[in-house]
C-alpha cells in the first residue's frame, strides 16, 4: 500500500501534465479520479497499520473494521469524483476547448495505464492472500481507473482521427458513470461488512471445514454466526454433545471442535462454542459408538450446509424417515 501511494502520486502528476498538454475534458476525468487514488490509498494505508493493532479494553474484538470504513471512504470519494466529472463535462459543451499535443497526452496516458493495471493487480492478489478488504478495494479501483484510460486513450485518439470535438465530451460523461457505478459498489460492500451482512462466501468455507473434519461425538452444530473483523475471524455456534458426558470431556471435545476450524484459517480466529446436551430426537442421526443411553436406531446423518447451520435449533431427522 505505501508502495500505491508514492506510485500513485507520480502518476496523478503524469495524468494533470497529459490534461495541460492536450486540454481533452476526458484526460482531465481520468487525472481527478487520480486524485480521489492518491488520498484513498493514503487512508488505506493508515487503515491496515490501525487493523494490525492487538485487541485492547476498549477493541476487543480488535481494529479491523477500520479496513470497511476505508474500503466506504474510498468509494465516496470516487462517487464524488464522479460527480466532479459530470460537471465539468457539461460546461465542456458549452465552452469548448481546442484539443493539442493529443500524441504526448496519449503516450502519457499510456504508460499509466499500464502502471495502474500493474500496481491494481498486485494490490488484488495481495489482499486476496490476506483477506483485506482495503488492499482489495484499492486494487479494484486501479484496475477500474486502467479500464476507465483505455477508454479515454481509445475515444482521444478517434478525437484526434475524425476532429469531433464533442466526441471527448460525451466519453467524459460516459466515464463518470462507470466510476459512479464502482464507488456506489465499494460503498455497498463497506456498508453491509460493517452491519456484519452474512459473508457466504465465508461461511461456505466454515461449513466445507467442518464437514470434512466432522467426528462421531459431534452430533449437531446449529445457530453458526461468523463475523469478520478485517481478516480475523469472530465464529460462534451450538455445539450437541452427549448428554451425559462430564464438564473434562466436554471441555476437552470443545477444544478440539475450536482447534479444528481454527487451522482452517491463517488469520486469528476467536471461537466461541456453546455446548448442548443431546436429546432422545437426535438418536436418528447421531454416530456415537456405544451410546449407553440410545433411544433410537441411526436412520441418516444430517448434512451440514450453511443453510442449515445458522439456524438456531438442532436438525432432526423424522421418526420413520429411511
Amino acid at each position: 500500500m505505501a508502495v500505491s501511494l508514492v506510485v500513485g502520486i507520480g502518476l496523478l502528476v503524469l495524468k494533470f501534465t497529459a490534461f495541460f498538454l492536450t486540454n481533452s475534458t476526458a484526460i482531465l476525468t481520468d487525472a481527478l479520479e487520480s486524485i480521489v487514488n492518491v488520498i484513498a490509498s493514503a487512508f488505506a494505508l493508515y487503515s491496515l497499520y490501525l487493523a494490525g493493532q492487538p485487541r485492547d479494553q476498549n477493541h476487543p474484538y480488535g481494529h479491523g473494521k477500520v479496513e470497511y470504513l476505508s474500503s466506504g471512504f474510498e468509494g465516496a470519494l470516487i462517487l464524488s469524483a464522479g460527480l466532479v466529472i459530470i460537471y465539468e463535462a457539461i460546461v465542456s459543451f458549452f465552452e469548448p476547448t481546442t484539443l493539442t499535443d493529443l500524441g504526448w497526452g496519449l503516450g502519457l496516458i499510456g504508460f499509466t495505464t499500464a502502471a495502474n493495471a500493474l500496481l491494481g493487480y498486485t494490490l488484488t492478489q495481495q489482499g486476496q492472500k490476506a483477506d483485506s478488504i482495503a488492499l482489495v478495494a484499492d486494487g479494484k479501483h486501479l484496475l477500474v481507473d486502467s479500464v476507465s484510460s483505455v477508454v479515454v486513450m481509445v475515444g482521444v485518439g478517434l478525437v484526434w482521427l475524425t476532429g469531433w470535438l464533442w466526441l471527448d465530451r460525451v466519453l467524459a460523461l460516459g466515464l463518470s458513470l462507470f466510476i459512479i457505478y464502482n464507488g456506489w459498489s465499494l460503498v455497498r460492500e463497506s456498508i453491509g461488512r460493517l452491519l456484519d451482512e452474512t459473508d457466504l462466501a465465508t461461511i461456505d468455507r466454515v461449513v466445507t471445514i467442518l464437514a470434512d473434519n466432522r467426528q462421531r461425538n459431534w452430533i449437531d452444530v446449529h445457530n453458526l454466526r461468523v463475523q469478520k473483523y478485517g481478516a480475523d475471524l469472530h465464529i460462534d455456534c451450538h455445539l450437541t454433545l452427549p448428554y451425559y458426558w462430564d464438564l473434562l470431556n466436554t471441555h476437552d471435545e470443545v477444544r478440539r471442535f475450536e482447534e479444528t476450524l481454527q487451522q482452517g484459517f491463517s488469520s486469528e480466529v476467536e471461537i466461541f462454542v456453546h455446548a448442548d446436551p443431546c436429546l432422545q430426537e437426535c438418536c436418528h442421526y447421531c454416530k456415537v459408538a456405544n451410546c449407553p443411553v440410545r433411544a433410537h436406531e441411526f436412520v441418516r446423518d444430517v448434512v451440514w450446509t450453511a443453510e442449515n447451520l445458522p439456524i438456531n435449533q438442532k436438525h432432526f431427522v423424522p421418526v420413520g424417515y429411511r
